[in-house]
């Protein structure tokens, strides 16, 4: 008996097979009717024999296509149509729920055909189909068709075209489809004269590489800069260059080298997984899973002081090729010099990187969205994402809670992401980096722009920090909106964790960071907030100690160690305090130490990424910090074993918030520097307190609150070895623990809880300027 089903699946199903993959089911089982885009959703329309339309939606549902995320499948029964044939119509615009699909990695379909003479692709670095290659970075409109695409410009030829309409090809509506006949093609641009070369431009570059030199790389998002991994020299020349003084270098390998990367006695599953993504992201890898072989051969400017090193396979097919040719790890790093944003147009990119790049290796297909890679690392047995960018941005999170009206959060001053809400969808930016000067701002207002037109909102809420020195609050209130809402840091990091696992009843956040305005006026950063939407309060916080000099403190390390030596007290920390002018000149000590004791107004901190800067400074490890977060990065790097030292935290509970004391661990450590235990066992000892720290405040919080859900959130939870233990610690005490893993626990997740809140602000009826209550 002839049946017809009407179903309509939601979800991230566009640009990643879907059509074809249900032209194929439906063929094999013998059905009729046909399938569509309507706006973001697939509407298929089938008849057949009841039981074949049954297996076919049991099929559907259980294996979509590797890159589908299926949210809702929505089936009505109806007359039958009587459908002679079954086809692939196409697409109905509708302003509804726009997705644009993200990147993708190549996949090994296409890596086969490129790797074989007698395929018309062989060697073609911009080989594609349907289950990868550019989709997000080459989009200018909606829906996600050839001619909204930087693909419009080149026509197909027979053979594209032919595959390009076959329903049983896996390049059906394959939007960047394309072969050396029709499509882009790679040219080499000298730096010197800016002349294109197209004749053997790969060869060159591997010569320049080579030779030691430094290669601007055009690839999805915007322009690497590569060098050869093992070159001392060219390492240094690539800092000197880019002005990059010591933030690490990411590494490309070939695919075939990651068993000989990786201890295979050493290297967890995840580890693995987690290079191997589709996503290819950039994975911080604990030195001692890596080989050490391969780590011997790195040159030590890729990675000082840090704990990992950031590892990356190719994702494109040009990538591929230079990696395997070349034969030996690259680094890879975002083009741009420290400070700006990723250059990522032709012309642009030219003017840029000319003064630092040997020779460019590029191709006529414009990019034309920035979008750097994704990096992520293995916490606590899963995957946590460091920076969310390309293959992950711009698919939405489907939340738990809708936004009544659209809503822009414009993120933080560092880190920066933004995110439009709109019903349950978050669709968060990729990275756009630290907001320190006007071609930063400006890479901000043109992403938000072309995002508000990609997705067809004009949001009249906008969501911003509450400090008001941040260029993200500047552009917040610029912004053409009827509602401006302030929320406070720590309160958007504790609701951005929740959002992501869903959680709407109250958490307890332990929200440790460098920095944020609290609502007292104080720099916060050492938290334990009760958070339930809107509701902010305060149970605990590290005790406050001088920001001695306020910016600087951030740069000088040993000031803070200074405040802290000074607030504990005590002999062993006289001493310590006496070790620090021995390093630090007379003329600014001083005066500094004048300030941190007289009594002179300096802003106060809770913040717990100072308080590593301090036992950083303490251990002689680093005085003065080139970039945010390198000290306590270094003190991570340097944590061995405890060997039995054991610190503790003192916790007073006379009032509440109540106050988490650092003197006697700072006291501690002080003896310990001065006894000469090794540095590293120090390291751990107080990276161990502090995660019992963690657990002991929390547990106590959660028997008070009745709250069991603990939301591990910020940047210092970046630190592995710190986030495992406190989350062990926790669940040992049966408290549930939520750590960050679709949205990163540092300020590029900030825009997330931003916008959460928002949605309940406007859910509650507020109006005016909004602002989180604190108790």
């Amino acid at each position: 008996m002839l049946e017809r089903r009407l179903i309509e699946v939601r979800g991230n199903v566009q640009g990643v097979g879907f059509r074809p993959h249900v032209y194929s089911l439906a063929s094999t089982l013998g059905l009729r009717g046909f399938a569509r885009n309507r706006g973001a959703h697939l509407v298929i329309d089938l008849e057949g024999e009841p039981e074949a339309l049954g297996v076919f939606l049991d099929r559907l549902a259980a294996a979509p296509p590797p890159r589908a995320v299926i949210e809702q499948i929505d089936v009505q029964r109806a007359a039958p149509a009587f459908h002679r044939d079954l086809s692939i119509a196409g697409s109905l615009d509708t302003a509804e729920d726009i997705r644009i699909p993200p990147d993708t990695a190549t996949c090994g379909a296409c890596l086969a055909e490129m790797d074989d003479p007698a395929d018309r692709r062989f060697r073609y670095p911009f080989i594609n189909c349907q289950d990868c290659g550019p989709r997000f970075t080459i989009v200018t409109g909606a829906p996600y068709d050839r001619p909204r695409t930087t693909m419009s410009g080149f026509a197909m030829c027979g053979d594209c075209r032919r595959e390009y309409e076959d329903p049983r090809n896996r390049r059906f509506h394959a939007q960047p489809i394309a072969c050396p006949r029709c499509g882009p093609r790679l040219a080499a641009r000298d730096s010197r004269s800016g002349t294109l070369l197209h004749d053997r431009a790969h060869e060159r570059g591997l010569e320049v590489l080579a030779g030691g030199g430094i290669l601007a790389l055009k690839g999805l998002g915007g322009y690497h800069l590569a060098c050869d991994a093992a070159s001392h020299h060219a390492v240094d020349t690539l800092r000197a260059r880019k002005r990059r003084d010591a933030r690490p270098l990411a590494v490309m390998i070939p695919p075939a080298m990651l068993a000989q990367v990786l201890d295979g006695a050493a290297a967890a599953a995840a580890v693995i997984a987690a290079v191997e993504a589709p996503e290819r992201p950039v994975v911080l890898v604990d030195r001692r899973l890596l080989a050490a072989a391969f780590l011997e051969r790195l040159a030590p400017g890729i990675a000082p002081g840090c704990p990992a090193i950031g590892l990356m396979l190719p994702y494109t097919p040009l990538h591929h090729m230079l990696v395997r040719d070349y034969g030996g790890a690259l680094v890879m790093t975002s083009g741009n010099r420290a400070g700006d944003p990723l250059a990522f147009e032709d012309e642009d990119a030219w003017t840029r990187l000319r003064g630092i790049a040997d020779l460019f290796l590029v191709h006529d297909r414009p990019i034309h969205t920035r979008c750097d890679d994704s990096v992520v690392a293995v916490v606590a047995g899963g995957v946590t994402p460091i920076r969310r960018a390309r293959g992950h941005a711009p698919a939405p999170l489907l939340l738990a809670e809708a936004a009544p009206e659209p809503v822009l959060a414009v993120g933080g001053h560092l880190k920066n992401t933004f995110c439009l809400m709109a019903g349950r969808h978050a669709t968060m930016s990729p990275h756009v980096g630290d907001l320190e000067n006007a071609s930063s701002y400006a890479a901000l207002a043109q992403t938000v722009a072309h995002y508000s037109d990609l997705l067809r909102l004009a949001p009249a809420v906008v969501v911003h920090d509450l400090h008001p020195g941040y260029l993200s609050t500047r552009f917040a209130e610029e912004y053409p909106a009827e509602l401006r809402i302030g929320v406070q840091h720590h309160h958007a990091h504790v609701l951005s964790c929740a959002a992501e696992h869903g959680e709407t009843e109250p958490v307890i956040g332990v929200a440790f960071d460098g920095s944020g305005l609290g609502t007292d006026g104080a720099i916060w950063g050492g938290e334990f907030l009760l958070v339930e939407g809107e509701r902010l309060e305060r149970l605990a916080h590290l005790a406050y100690v001088p920001l001695a000099g306020g910016e600087a403190a951030v740069r000088e390390p040993w000031r803070m160690a200074l405040a802290h030596v000074m607030a504990a007290g005590g002999v062993e920390a006289a001493a310590a305090a006496a070790r620090l002018a021995d390093r630090v000149p007379s003329r600014v000590f001083g005066p500094v130490g004048a300030i941190i004791g007289g009594g002179i107004a300096q802003p106060r901190t809770s913040s717990v990424g100072r308080l590593f800067d301090a036992v950083a400074a303490l251990l002689g490890v680093r005085d003065r910090a080139l970039f945010e977060g390198q000290a306590a990065m270094e003190l991570e790097a340097l944590a061995t074993d405890a060997g039995g030292l054991t610190y503790r935290f003192d916790l007073s509970t006379a009032q509440r918030p109540w106050t988490l004391e650092a003197a006697p661990v700072i006291r501690a450590i002080a003896a310990a520097e001065a006894a000469g235990e090794p540095k590293g066992r120090v390291a751990a000892a107080f990276q161990d307190a502090l995660a019992r720290a963690i657990a002991d405040v929390a547990g106590r919080l959660a028997a008070q609150t009745g709250v069991r859900r603990i939301a591990l959130t910020g940047g210092v939870f970046q630190n592995t070895r710190l986030t495992a233990a406190a989350a062990a610690a926790l669940a040992a005490r049966g408290l549930d623990v939520l750590l960050h893993r679709r949205v990163p626990c540092n300020d590029g997740g900030l825009s997330l809880g931003q916008a959460v809140f928002a949605a309940r602000v406007i859910r509650r009826g507020a109006s005016g300027e909004g602002r989180a209550p604190c108790v």
